[in-house]
């Protein structure tokens, strides 16, 4: 052995005792650190949840997580060092001690015992800080568990005949316990594994032999005893469960679970609990590994006995009379999925989908025609940020649509608000200045008609411009900064002596200082050095001049991260909508969601990546966008869940009734649950077993053909759309969001829904059934007989080659009258333009489709009897593309050209004949000779551009 190891190095008691000093403070210190980071942390918030009236919303959520943390930490901590401290006591004969090795010429004594003291600890205090975490992040579960009430309701499941709060709060809390317990069990027979293996690995090094004594067993006994226990709890958990099992046609229990599964369970649960007795008395007395074996042999033999009789009764039961068997279990399904997900409250009419231009009534749905949207998002979008942007770093992040009485109508508007981007900024500009103190809000919102367009093609703006202006008499915005948005994901402070940019101005800009109440206070130094080491800004906020005592920090400026750290309990849409109140002060509305993924017998869908079962659209959280005030209004005082977290957080929520009547007005059918009704509705929507045993009349999202931004084609299903219109059988027009549907695998339409926002009709759905006797034409075979129209065809087909492409807007299907109509925007986008021009719209009714350069125009064609025409009319002309002269400037230019030279009468009597031709040919689907006379009229464009010059 090498001697260049010191034997005084393990002799000497005082090296090792500072060595180890040194690392007990050094952990003392880390952990003091820690502690301290999460202490600031959580003072900072306070601070937050204190500057929106929500201080005792914090120290509830405080409470409870540190409960939660603090309770499931301990019990794990003790009831794992304790079966280590039992086990290693029933196992101390066996541990190896005493142990010689030479080390350098000297004896040193090795003992197996104090190391396991120091890994049980740490182990023990490691596994209980990762479970009191885990718990922790679950937190909810437990609170409504706790908070809820549990008494019967009047929906109970017909099995069990448990009310709906145990499946709701009582289910969940169960599970969530009885997976902790699992897993402590499990860690537990760990341990008494890895102390039988110690000890055996001794015995064997001392005799030579593998020791299988009695008494080794004694703490894996003990260990299986709790174990099967807890088994036992997780098998009769489990029948609960039952309820919510996905089978191959529907969701919940089945025959063979009902009346074999169920009970069957509970005999394997006894089975489980009687080998824990036999394991118990096996640690009582001499213990025996042959004993263990036996405890685990009734839970095996009723488990494989149940198997046995579910697939004998499946199989031969069940399956040669599935429809018979399954019909009542069926029939709970379809109940109790109806009542999850609203479907229950629907009403249902039928609509005759007529084909004639009386059945449209026309004259009596006035405003539904003339709130038609034909701006597609997108393609409002990419214009708002080529003329609305103003500067590089502004954005248009989303494009909202919402109805305003404007001059005494109810009109459709869309509008989207300008968001600074600090991302944007030059890199010259990206300091700590300018992106703290004076790049601190964006400005400003634009609104535009959905159907508004100028001679030029653009959005007939409403609002806009910087600082922004106004068209219509009563529409103002007195508060355009925008200080919490979508975009707005940085810390900012906020009066301070830095004046702070609000807009651009000519050579100049115009700076403002911020005058609100919302953020946290800075204060004195010592406050500031605490919230500077938070965020971390601690290296130059404490030092700045600019910074003083009445400053004030913004935080949590995105208003879904806003939401959602007030109320992560609540699942949010995905689509936040800007509203100018009367007083001109903007403020975003985001719906809220109350979901679970244990209500009984109901069908699990997706949402947002989670798997859930029932879902209320119980709040609307308002929040301002100037100061930042954050209210949560409760739209559904009958959803037990919420109802269970108004009993935790009483000050959190605020009647509906105290929402502010302009803000009420703008309260919307939330399009996150309606499409998840839609889908549900789908299959639903059949009511009776077997039609939905054999999904006779199973429905479908309608598809449609779409644009991307470089003009490429996909058919997708359709997203639901907002109107205003005049249901059937209504009296006035009202905002509903619409979305239509087809037959599985066919593309003929069957019905549409509708969600409906407004007055006392707020939060219903009605249903319009179409007739299933005759073909009623769905989005793609509108979309197909554009295509198969020759002159449009053939127009959009030359578009497509002359440095161009066509982008195709969303098709709207829209009930007027007796009759379905449906229009669809084109746009055309040049290559080197980022801005598409709307050139034509097309609608169509049942048997006739019109299409012109404009809505009027194309209206006229389809209600008036006028020929579509691809030629702007002289009221209405179209802008000129970017791409380069357009033949639908020719008629314009023949009117003029008594004014011109005799040369360019020539040509251009030339080129209207050509133009002429061409569309004569198009329409005969005579292409070959139509290509010929587009070469000619090419020809004639260009000698007229060289004769002009």
């Amino acid at each position: 052995m090498p001697d260049f190891i010191d034997s005084t190095d393990y002799l000497n008691p005082k090296r090792p005792s500072r060595r180890g000093r040194f690392l007990v403070i050094a952990a003392l210190l880390f952990v003091a650190f820690i502690v301290a980071r999460i202490v600031l942390s959580d003072w900072v918030d306070l601070l937050w949840f204190k500057s929106l009236g929500y201080g005792d919303v914090f120290w509830k959520t405080f409470a409870i997580e540190s409960s939660v943390f603090l309770l499931s930490a301990a019990i794990t901590f003790f009831v794992l060092y304790g079966a280590f401290f039992l086990i290693r006591r029933s196992h101390h004969a066996d541990l190896p001690t005493n142990h010689a090795i030479v080390v350098g010429g000297q004896r040193v004594s090795l003992s197996v015992a104090p190391a396991l003291r120091v890994i049980s600890l740490v182990v023990s205090i490691a596994v209980a800080l990762i479970t009191g975490l885990t718990m922790m992040s679950d937190w909810p579960t437990l609170a409504l568990f706790w908070y809820a009430p549990h008494a019967a309701g009047s929906v109970t499941d017909p099995i069990f005949s448990r009310p709906l709060n145990f499946f709701l709060f009582t289910l969940p809390a169960w599970r969530m316990i009885d997976g902790w317990l699992l897993t402590l069990a499990i860690a537990t027979c760990a341990v008494a594994v890895l102390f039988l293996v110690i000890t055996s690995g001794s015995r064997s090094l001392d005799t030579r032999r593998l020791s299988l004594a009695p008494s080794p067993w004694r703490g894996l006994s003990c260990t299986a005893a709790f174990f099967f226990l807890v088994l036992a709890m997780t098998v009769f958990v489990e029948r609960f469960e039952l309820l919510l099992n996905h089978h191959t046609l529907f969701d919940g229990i089945n025959y063979t679970d009902a009346h074999i599964t169920a009970g069957g369970l509970l005999f394997v649960a006894g089975a489980l609990v009687l080998g824990a007795m036999i394991a118990a008395v096996n640690a009582m007395r001499e213990s025996r590994v042959a004993v263990i074996v036996i405890s685990v042999l009734p839970a095996v033999l009723c488990y494989g006995v149940l198997t046995v009789i579910g697939w004998y009764v499946a199989n031969f039961v069940v399956k040669p009379n599935q429809l018979v068997r399954e019909e009542p279990y069926i029939t709970h399904n379809i109940e109790m999925t109806r009542q999850a997900y609203g479907l229950d409250h629907f009403s249902q009419s039928e609509f005759p989908a007529e084909a004639t231009l009386e059945a449209a009534d026309a004259s009596h749905n006035q405003p539904t025609l003339q709130n038609i949207r034909l701006w597609d998002w997108r393609a409002l979008q990419d214009t708002l940020r080529q003329v609305q942007e103003i500067r590089t770093y502004y954005d248009f992040p989303d494009i909202d649509i919402d109805r305003y009485v404007l001059n005494g109508k109810l009109s459709e508007e869309m509008l989207a608000v300008r968001e600074l981007n600090v991302e944007k900024l030059p890199v010259s500009s990206r300091n700590w200045i300018n992106e703290k103190l004076i790049y601190t809000h964006g400005y400003g919102i634009t609104m535009n008609p959905v159907n508004g367009f100028t001679p030029e093609g653009l959005p007939n703006l409403l609002l806009s411009n910087m600082p922004v202006q106004s068209t219509v008499p009563g529409l103002k915005v007195t508060r355009p900064e925008l200080y919490f948005g979508e975009l707005t994901n940085t810390d900012v402070y906020v009066k301070t002596r830095q004046q702070e940019f609000d807009y651009p101005q000519g050579q100049a800009n115009n700076l403002t200082s911020y005058q609100g109440t919302g953020g946290v206070a800075l204060g004195g130094f010592a406050r500031r050095l605490i919230i500077a080491f938070d965020r971390g800004d601690l290296g130059t906020l404490p030092f700045s001049d600019d910074v003083t005592p009445e400053s004030r920090l913004l935080m949590h400026r995105n208003i879904r991260d806003r939401i959602a750290l007030l109320a992560p309990f609540l699942t949010f849409d995905q689509d936040p909508y800007m509203v100018v109140g009367d007083d001109g002060r903007l403020s975003w509305i985001i719906d809220g969601y109350t979901t679970s993924d244990s209500y009984p017998y109901s069908t699990h869908y997706s949402l947002g990546g989670d798997s859930v079962n029932y879902m209320r659209n119980s709040v609307k959280v308002v929040i301002d966008a100037y100061n930042g005030t954050t209210t949560f209004y409760v739209f559904d005082t009958k959803d037990p869940v919420l109802d269970a977290y108004r009993r935790i957080y009483p000050t959190l929520f605020t009647d509906a009734a105290k929402m502010p009547a302009d803000l009420r007005r703008h309260a919307r059918y939330p399009e996150g649950l309606f499409s998840l009704q839609a889908d549900v509705y789908g299959l639903y929507h059949m009511t009776r077993p077997e039609v939905f045993f054999n999904r006779e009349d199973l429905w479908t999202v309608a598809t449609e053909t779409a644009s991307d931004a470089n003009g490429q084609q996909s058919v997708q299903p359709m997203q639901p759309n907002y109107v205003v219109m005049k249901l059937p059988g209504g009296t006035q027009e009202e905002f509903v969001q619409i979305l239509p549907f087809t037959p599985a695998n066919r593309n003929n339409l069957i019905g549409w829904i509708a969600g409906r926002s407004d007055g006392e009709a707020y939060g219903t759905t009605a249903v319009y059934n179409f007739p299933k006797t005759r073909l009623i034409d769905g989005p793609q075979q509108i979309e197909a007989r554009i295509d198969q129209n020759a002159q449009l065809s053939g127009q959009l087909t030359l578009w497509n080659q002359q440095g161009s492409h066509v982008l195709r807007g969303s098709l709207l299907v829209i009930p007027t009258g007796r009759a379905l109509l449906y229009a669809e925007p084109i746009y055309l986008q040049a290559q080197q333009s980022p801005m598409p021009e709307l050139r034509l719209v097309v609608l169509a009714l049942q048997d006739k489709l019109a299409y012109g350069t404009t809505f009027q125009a194309a209206l006229t064609a389809l209600f008036g009897g006028e020929a579509s025409s691809l030629t702007a009319s002289e009221t209405a002309q179209p802008a000129q593309s970017s791409a380069g002269a357009s033949p639908m400037m020719l008629p314009q230019a023949n009117q003029l050209s008594s004014q011109l030279p005799a040369e360019l009468k020539a040509l251009i009597a030339d080129a209207n004949r050509n133009f002429e031709d061409y569309q004569r040919l198009t329409a005969a689907g005579k292409l070959a000779e139509a290509g010929q006379k587009l070469e000619a009229l090419k020809s004639d464009l260009a000698r007229l551009d060289s004769a002009k010059r």
